[in-house]
């Protein structure tokens, strides 16, 4: 094996792994943002029905 297909398919697994890893960066932020979501209409909802 040359060194030009080593370099080629070390640049293919990267891009496999960054896709991957974008990935599952995405899934945990929008989970997470859907959470502080939830928390911030609960404290909204309490402050609503406090205020009544």
């Amino acid at each position: 094996m040359n060194i030009g297909d080593m370099m080629f398919q070390l640049f293919v697994f990267i891009m496999f792994a960054a896709v991957i890893f974008t990935a599952v960066t995405s899934f945990k932020y929008a989970k997470n943002r859907k959470a502080q979501l939830d928390r911030i209409e609960k404290k909204l909802n309490s402050l609503s029905e406090d205020h009544d």
